[in-house]
C-alpha cells in the first residue's frame, strides 16, 4: 500500500509525466511492493528552496507505506529516486529529498489492511 508523492520545482509534461509513473512503479519494488496497490501523485511548479536557494530544480519525495522495510531498500529507493529525478527532471541528486512514512493503519476499499 505505498504512496509517493513526488514534487518538482520545474514543470512536468505529459511525457515526463508517464515518465515518471512508470519509473516510480518499477522503483517501489526496493521495498519489496509492486506496482499494484501503488498511488502516485505528481506535482510541478513547486517552490521549494533548497539551502535557502531555487535557483537550481529541486525535487522532494514522500514516501508512505503499510508496516516498514529495511534500511537497506529504503537506500536502494532512495537512490532509485535520485536517479529517476535526474534522468527523467534533470534535477541533481544533491537537490533531492526522500521521506519515509511508515503506518500501521491503512485503508483501502472500505476495510482496513
Amino acid at each position: 500500500m505505498p504512496f509517493i508523492n513526488a514534487k518538482f520545482s520545474n514543470t512536468v509534461s505529459p511525457e515526463k509525466e508517464t515518465a515518471l509513473k512508470t519509473a516510480l512503479g518499477e522503483a517501489i519494488t526496493e521495498l519489496g511492493k509492486s506496482e499494484r496497490y501503488l498511488m502516485v501523485q505528481i506535482q510541478d511548479g513547486c517552490r521549494l528552496y533548497f539551502g535557502g536557494d531555487n535557483s537550481a530544480e529541486t525535487a522532494f519525495f514522500d514516501v508512505s507505506l503499510l508496516h516498514s522495510a529495511p534500511k537497506a531498500s529504503y537506500e536502494k529507493l532512495t537512490s532509485r529516486l535520485c536517479d529517476i529525478a535526474k534522468e527523467i527532471m534533470d534535477v541533481d541528486g544533491d537537490r533531492v529529498y526522500v521521506k519515509f512514512e511508515e503506518t500501521e493503519n491503512w485503508g483501502y476499499d472500505s476495510f482496513m489492511f
